[in-house]
């Protein structure tokens, strides 16, 4: 038999494994289980997952929570745009918004308590990349994605788009303090 003829008998399978053979698709058994209880392990012991809940939106719906949640914290605007920072207290439920080509309000939170926070995009998809924590999460139209956050470290962390959105995707900032 060669790679050019095909061989005799087709029934490939009745022919017998090779020890070595068997010795390989053992090890890549044995590989695959070790890799599949490990994700588990990561997601539920590691923390390397965030768990959301997620529900259905619309951009109004989800614009009129928003608009009210700022419309009750706001403490100041920042930039030349007049973004409002927001400063929830602890346990309250905080609302994020990405869209063309902002994030949208600037929170600010206290070290040690506790939030839920709903993001989601208005327009495109969006990533949302919470650095350095390395917090990555897609932020997708029609959809509100809620994350029980709790805030360890003091210091005002970087919130980047890091899916393409168009044209003004490189402006696509913002920030996120903790106090």
């Amino acid at each position: 038999m060669s790679a050019i003829l095909p061989p005799s008998d087709r029934l490939w399978y009745k022919h017998p494994i090779d020890r070595v053979e068997g010795t390989w698709l053992a090890i890549a058994l044995v590989w695959c289980l070790i890799l599949f209880f490990m994700m588990v392990g990561w997601h539920i012991w590691g923390k390397q997952n965030l768990s959301t809940e997620t529900y259905r939106t619309t951009p109004d719906k989800f614009m009129a929570k928003a608009q009210a949640v700022v419309d009750k914290y706001t403490v100041r605007t920042e930039t030349d745009e007049k973004i409002p920072v927001v400063a929830p207290p602890p346990g309250s439920d905080v609302y994020l918004l990405g869209r063309l080509w902002s994030f949208w309000p600037i929170l600010e939170l206290e070290k040690g308590k506790t939030y839920r926070l709903h993001i989601t995009a208005m327009d495109y998809n969006h990533g949302l990349s919470l650095q350095p924590a390395n917090i990555n999460i897609q932020l997708v139209p029609g959809f509100e994605h809620v994350v029980t956050v709790t805030p360890n470290q003091s210091g005002t962390y970087g919130l980047v788009c890091n899916e393409y959105c168009g044209i003004g995707h490189h402006r696509m900032v913002s920030r996120l303090y903790v106090k």
